[in-house]
Formats: C-alpha cells, sequence, structure tokens
C-alpha cells in the first residue's frame, strides 16, 4: 500500500482523518458553488484560526456543479461530486501554495444526483452516494490523483411512506467507520441507514449482517457521523428535523437505536428541513443545521451514555444552510448559507459548545460546501 507524509496540520482537513486537533495560523478555504455557468465552479478564501476572518473568496476554476468534496490527506488533491443526470465525480490537483486547481480527470458516479463523496482511512479509494439513482459506489485512486476503475456499485431498492419524497431509494450519502471495516449509508428514500462490509484491498462493498437501521417512517434519513470514541453513530433526518442516535458494534457492524431528539424548538410552526450534522472534535458536542429555521441545533452529549441534550438554536444569518465545517484547531465553523448567497464564521465555546458569530457574512455565490487547508 503506498504511504503518505502528511504534516500535523494536514492530519484533520480530511474526512478520512482522526479528529486531532492542532494550532494553525493561517487556512485556505475552498468553496463549492451548486450550480453551472460561466465563473461558476469553486472559490478559494483565506481563514484566520487566530482570529476567526475570513476573506472573500476569489474563483478558483469553473466547474459543473460541484457538489459535496474532500480533500485528500495529502493535500494535494480534491475530489467532488457532479451532480445532474448522469452524475459525475471529479478530481482536481491542488497546488499547495497558491490553492489553484487543476481538473486531472471525471468519471460516471455510476448513477444520477450525487450528493456525497469521502474517501476510505488508505485513501486509496473514493465512495460516493447518488441521491435520485439511489445507488452507491467506489471508485480506485490511481498514484497520479485520477479517478481509476469502479470497484463497487450497489442499487437500494424500496420506497416510504412520503408519495411525494420516498417513492424509490434516495442515496445521501455514505461514510467509513473509523476501523475502515465498514460503510454506512443513508438513504432518504426508504427510511434506513445501510452498513456494508468494506474491502480495503479491492474496493468491494458487501452488505453486512444486519445489514441496516431502519428509522422512522417519514424521517428521511441524510448525513450520519461517528462519535470520536467510535461507540456511537449519529443520524439527522431530513424530513423529520430529527437526530437519532445508535449504539455501534464495532466488531459486527451493528446499531441500535437509543435517543431521538428533535432539532428545532418546540414553538416552530414553519417548513424546515435538516442538512448537516457534525460532532466537534473533543466529543463532548453534536450539530444540525436547520434549513427554514434557518439554524445551528446544539446538543451537549453525555460521555457516558452518547445521549442528546438541547443547548441553544443559533441563526445562521441566512437562508437554507446546507453544510458547515470545523476548522483544523475545532475553535470555529464556518456555515455556508446557500439561498443567502454567503458564508458566516462562529467561534466555538469549547467548554458549553455555544456558538458565536464573528465577523460579517462573507459573500459566497450559491455555496454547497466548504473546506480547509493548511496554507504553506
Amino acid at each position: 500500500m503506498k504511504t503518505f507524509r502528511l504534516c500535523p496540520a494536514l492530519i484533520v482537513i480530511a474526512a478520512v482523518s482522526a479528529p486531532i486537533l492542532v494550532r494553525a495560523a493561517d487556512m485556505f478555504v475552498f468553496f463549492g458553488t451548486h450550480s453551472s455557468g460561466q465563473g461558476i465552479g469553486f472559490s478559494v478564501a483565506r481563514f484566520d484560526t487566530n482570529t476567526g476572518a475570513l476573506t472573500a473568496p476569489r474563483l478558483d476554476v469553473d466547474a459543473v456543479q460541484p457538489a459535496f468534496f474532500v480533500i485528500h490527506p495529502d493535500g494535494r488533491h480534491l475530489y467532488t461530486c457532479n451532480s445532474g443526470s448522469p452524475g459525475g465525480i471529479s478530481a482536481y490537483a491542488i497546488d499547495p501554495k497558491t490553492a489553484n486547481l487543476t481538473r486531472i480527470n471525471g468519471v460516471s458516479s455510476g448513477g444520477d444526483d450525487p450528493s456525497y463523496v469521502c474517501l476510505d482511512h488508505t485513501a486509496r479509494f473514493a465512495l460516493i452516494a447518488n441521491y435520485s439513482s439511489g445507488t452507491i459506489a467506489a471508485f480506485a485512486l490511481q498514484p497520479d490523483g485520477s479517478i481509476g476503475t469502479r470497484t463497487a456499485l450497489v442499487q437500494h431498492t424500496g420506497r416510504s411512506k412520503n408519495p411525494q419524497r420516498q417513492t424509490h431509494a434516495y442515496a445521501h450519502s455514505i461514510i467509513i467507520d473509523p476501523t475502515n471495516r465498514f460503510a454506512l449509508s443513508a438513504d432518504l428514500g426508504i427510511d434506513k441507514l445501510f452498513v456494508y462490509r468494506f474491502d480495503d484491498r479491492t474496493g468491494a462493498l458487501i452488505p453486512n449482517d444486519p445489514p441496516f437501521a431502519a428509522v422512522t417512517p417519514g424521517s428521511g434519513p441524510r448525513h450520519v457521523t461517528f462519535h470520536p470514541n467510535n461507540h456511537w453513530v449519529y443520524l439527522i433526518n431530513e424530513m423529520g428535523c430529527t437526530v437519532t442516535a445508535f449504539n455501534w458494534d464495532t466488531a459486527c457492524g451493528a446499531l441500535t437505536e437509543f435517543q431521538t431528539v428533535p432539532t428545532l424548538p418546540a414553538d416552530f410552526k414553519g417548513i424546515n428541513t435538516c442538512a448537516e450534522v457534525l460532532v466537534h472534535p473533543n466529543g463532548g458536542f453534536l450539530y444540525g443545521s436547520n434549513r427554514g429555521h434557518n439554524s445551528i441545533a446544539v446538543f451537549a452529549i453525555d460521555a457516558a451514555s452518547g445521549r442528546l441534550t438541547p443547548v441553544e438554536h443559533v441563526p445562521t444569518r441566512g437562508r437554507t444552510p446546507r453544510n458547515f465545517a470545523f476548522d483544523p484547531t475545532g475553535r470555529w465553523i464556518i456555515c455556508t448559507n446557500q439561498d443567502s448567497n454567503n458564508a458566516v464564521v462562529f467561534r466555538v465555546d469549547e467548554a458549553t459548545g455555544r456558538l458565536t458569530q464573528t465577523g460579517k457574512p462573507v459573500p459566497v455565490p450559491s455555496p454547497f460546501c466548504e473546506r480547509f487547508l493548511p496554507v504553506q
């Protein structure tokens, strides 16, 4: 297996990494724009982790509907979904000094409207969820950073109770567990969180036994995340506006639900859908975004049981907060408001979990996702 030389700051930037906090003074921040056309694609800004200052981004490269994306732990490659039908997955080279992107190649994603991509912990495979076609797939990554052969393709089947949004499978996300032995895929259309055994030698995805955990019909599972202790899994449900917590059996890949909590205050009467869910690297707090209420819901995580207790709801200073991300120090969150065309920085109180807005919203066109890269 090929190995990579990683500086401490790079260990925390990718979804394939362990939650190790660092102190790095200056970052690039990449933003993807969920649209297409001239002047639309990836933009890049600078971020100061000492002050929380975020600059206005500059256009980096044109790209077609770059949705969810990840940065390779070598800091020199970026992989993105390209939404649409048929969908695609594209690879880019990153100039570590300027953050300029150069497209390497792109391939069919194995379905329609891909919405999520992650890397396994060897960083040798990219896994993708195709929302509209209800498929998940895996691809080998080549030594030059390009996307190679597809190593797996799985079709989800079924439906659930909502006659508008759950007439068939809608695979919304896929992540790798910390042991690199299992992949979890949330399917909005059939109200299941699937578990697959992952072979990091071949890139194969094989249904686990048990193959899934079901949630309340109509919930619409969207994104899922592991607690740093690898004992708990948290699933945010887009349609039900809830977070479901599971115990995770690392030996056999079994999920056992132990709590479901609402992401909204009790007096909210409007229309809302949930989007992102993340656990703070210190393991003490969970954050979920509300699109409609336009807030980030903050929960404290009980260190003994993993149970969630509401802390606060923080306005995101915009409409439709689709995604947010922690910076590598764990002291800041950048949240992107897709329908307000802005990004907002929040300071994280690492003792209480509470968020405080820092600075004014920064203009970003139709932002979908954001990722950090240390400046070299």
